[in-house]
């Protein structure tokens, strides 16, 4: 599929998923589907694990199915209305206006008005330590104007305020039940919740009183299981849909296809610049920061220039997946400067030239340092493991030993700043680049800047972009900070992930539809979920 350049959607995704090696599955019978049983599917254990009320940031990922917000994107990667059928910006950025569709009811069968937008937001900012996928701290007041017409006032210019009435689903005012709403939701959505069964799974039926096209699918069953299970029920055919890692990619499974879908969910190692010192974290706490040998600019460089992307991405994921210089290439914000890799003459003597000298096993050496740092991938991870490992085989060639570990997600919380981590991320706003690199998020407790990177120039032109009075200002001053950025090698970007599910060939998922799917572990592909047809 033809990559798509998408528009600056605030969409976060900074969670793990449980999966395991890949096992044999006996295979027994063909995925079958039926209007009766509906659609059974599974999109990893993300749904399970966490609330499914809006209020505390459900689906705030660019798929929800049960609510909606007032914009959304589309398949196209643009801007278009959801529950709004326009919106105007103020010339200052400071106001925004958002004009209602008129006519739409709750699951419920109560109508939807500007009241609930109000309600909706108001009740995020007051409770905004509950979600921290939709940010509403920039916001002054939101008002309903009239029935149909909301209008939000912001403290100051902040440009992805857009993408935030992308990410918040509306609630229902008068309805509204934070302990009911965990796990069935009232909303305006394709679907409603008819039955959750805990730590099992969800069954979804169609929403009589849905607005748009009522989808052909009426029950939709998400199964809750490990990723082993998952494909053996597939296999058994018991699944109509089945996410998978790529390590199951040359499987077949009698009456299913493999699918490959477009994402922006890249894998990186963040590679700590800072050389070992001390610190005080932001709880006063002092701690241990730096990494003696990537704290080096010349190894950080000979790595991203020496290594063989694509060779990595044949060993790990059997091929599956798009190498990666910089976060992605198909955002309107991204970078697109690109350097070729493989130039591992080059990279060998970069690492002449700052002394790190090739020992008698192989591996460079620096006054009694050994060129060799320890790589950490998520216990719960496979995929990420199998790309670890297979760049550390090819960095070999470099004279260069990375010697790969797994650790739980608390671990690696108080390893990130002193070790090199494989991440994911895939979002498409902008403000990744903040957590990525904006120096005051370092040592703030969660995740944000595990390089350690300080550089004042890009602390500008971040605070730049995020202020800007102008999408088109806010967009060159993100390109602006990238190329600051990558000067300095602080992440060792290595693949644009492909999203795996394999599907029944008697079910339509409607790729035309799907949108690049952002770093949602599986779950994405229900982005348009009332657009998939039985054949």
């Amino acid at each position: 599929m033809k990559r798509k350049i998408v528009s600056i959607i605030c969409i976060t995704a900074m969670v793990a998923l449980v999966a395991f090696g890949c096992k044999k599955a006996p295979e027994n019978k063909e995925a079958s589907v039926g209007k009766e049983e509906g659609v059974k599917a599974y999109v990893g254990t993300y749904l399970f694990k966490k609330s499914l009320d809006p209020i505390k940031g459900a689906m705030a990922y660019g798929y929800p199915f049960i609510n909606n917000a007032l914009i959304k994107v589309n398949s196209q990667s643009e801007y278009v209305g959801d529950l709004a059928k326009s919106w105007e910006i103020s010339q200052d950025f400071l106001t925004y206006t958002f004009h209602l569709k008129e006519g739409i009811k709750f699951s419920d069968g109560s109508d939807f008005h500007a009241e609930d937008v109000v309600f909706t937001y108001e009740t995020v900012q007051k409770n905004q330590a509950d979600n921290e996928n939709v940010d509403l701290t920039h916001l002054e007041s939101v008002s309903a104007l009239d029935e149909n017409t909301v209008e939000f006032r912001l403290k100051e210019a902040y440009s992805p305020f857009l993408d935030t009435t992308a990410l918040l689903q509306i609630v229902p005012s008068d309805a509204y039940d934070s302990k009911a709403f965990d796990t069935n939701p009232i909303g305006t959505g394709a679907y409603k919740v008819a039955q959750y069964d805990t730590d099992q799974q969800i069954i979804l039926e169609t929403n009589e009183h849905y607005f748009g096209e009522k989808p052909s699918i009426e029950k939709v069953t998400l199964v809750n299981m490990d990723i082993d299970a998952a494909f053996a029920a597939a296999k058994a055919g018991e699944l109509d849909l089945v996410m998978v890692e790529t390590s199951y990619s040359k499987e077949n499974v009698k009456g299913m296809t493999l699918q490959k879908l477009e994402t922006m969910d890249v894998r990186n190692v963040s590679l700590p610049v800072r050389p070992v010192t001390k610190m005080e974290n932001a709880k006063g706490e002092t701690v241990t920061v730096g990494n003696p040998v990537t704290s080096d600019p010349a190894v950080r460089k000979a790595l991203s220039i020496g290594i063989d992307r694509q060779k990595i991405i044949e060993h790990a994921f059997d091929g599956i997946g798009i190498p990666a210089v910089n976060f992605t290439d198909n955002l309107v914000w991204a970078s697109t400067d690109t350097y070729p890799d493989k130039q591992t003459d080059e990279a060998k003597a970069l690492l002449d030239e700052a002394g790190w000298k090739v020992g008698k096993d192989g591996i460079r050496e620096k006054d009694g340092q050994a060129c060799a740092f320890h790589l950490y991938a998520a216990a719960n991870d496979t995929d990420r493991y199998h790309l670890c490992v297979a760049l550390a085989e090819n960095a070999k060639e470099l004279g260069i030993d990375i010697q790969v570990k797994t650790a739980t997600w608390d671990e690696i919380l108080t390893l990130q700043n002193t070790e090199p981590i494989i991440w994911g991320w895939g979002q498409y706003s902008p403000t990744v680049l903040s957590s990525l690199f904006q120096s005051d998020l370092f040592l703030t407790g969660g995740y944000d800047n595990a390089s350690g990177y300080e550089n004042p120039q890009a602390d500008a032109k971040i605070q730049e972009a995020l202020t800007a009075d102008t999408q088109e200002k806010a967009i060159a001053s993100w390109k602006e900070l990238q190329k600051i950025v990558e000067q300095d090698y602080t992440n060792l970007f290595l693949v644009n992930i492909q999203h795996c599910y394999f599907v029944s060939d008697n079910l339509d998922i409607s790729v035309d539809t799907q949108i690049p799917h952002p770093h949602g572990h599986g779950a994405p592909v229900i982005c348009n979920m009332a657009d998939w047809k039985l054949k």
